[in-house]
């Protein structure tokens, strides 16, 4: 039975279960009726962090262009342009607990809207936003968290962390929303977006 997190919320993750190893990680979201004559595009990205915060190289940036680490600890399962609508996960990223970096305290998980600006869209024409987290070998789903409806005009959103606390992996709902897109995350993380 997974977990149902509000904003804020943090829970372990290997606490009670400390041989697990591989995770899926689902972001799922559908699109409100609002036609702005444009097509959305909605990008998963998985900003891996060291002890101050930022991602230590731009390897450590895993989206649509830089699919996977090159320890095989994260790999994003690739871009989907067409949006998401029912009960399916719309973009996927796969963690291997076990290969992460020991410089790698924290992943935060973000979703942006491609070329939002020029679409004139926003995460307020966006409902039924999710992060969930399944154990990949029983694919039970651990936790998830529904990020409401409180987002009007932000372009990107850091949805959630995964972090280690002492020898556990923990789960922190952050649910917090950014003007700027992916440009103004990779700024926040430090790395170049240009």
């Amino acid at each position: 039975m997974a977990i149902n997190l509000s904003k804020g919320q943090k829970v372990s993750l290997t606490k009670e279960n400390p041989s697990l190893k591989k995770i899926l990680v689902g972001l799922g979201w559908d699109e409100n009726a609002f036609d702005t004559g444009m097509d959305f595009d909605l990008d998963a990205s998985a900003f891996m962090l060291g002890a101050t915060g930022r991602c230590p190289t731009d390897k450590e940036f895993i989206f649509y262009g830089n699919l996977e680490h090159p320890s095989g600890s994260v790999k994003h399962m690739g871009d989907d342009l067409t949006g998401g609508q029912g009960n399916s996960d719309c973009e996927q990223i796969k963690i291997d607990i076990s290969l992460l970096p020991q410089n790698i305290d924290k992943i935060g998980f973000t979703v942006t809207i491609y070329d939002a600006e020029n679409r004139r869209q926003n995460f307020g024409q966006v409902s039924n936003a999710y992060i969930r987290i399944v154990d990949e070998a029983t694919n039970n789903e651990l936790i998830r968290y529904d990020l409401g409806e409180d987002f009007s005009i932000e372009t990107a959103v850091v949805v959630g962390e995964l972090y280690r606390h002492n020898s556990e992996w923990k789960f922190n709902a952050i649910g917090s929303g950014y003007q700027g897109g992916l440009k103004a995350l990779c700024a926040h993380y430090g790395i170049d977006a240009e």
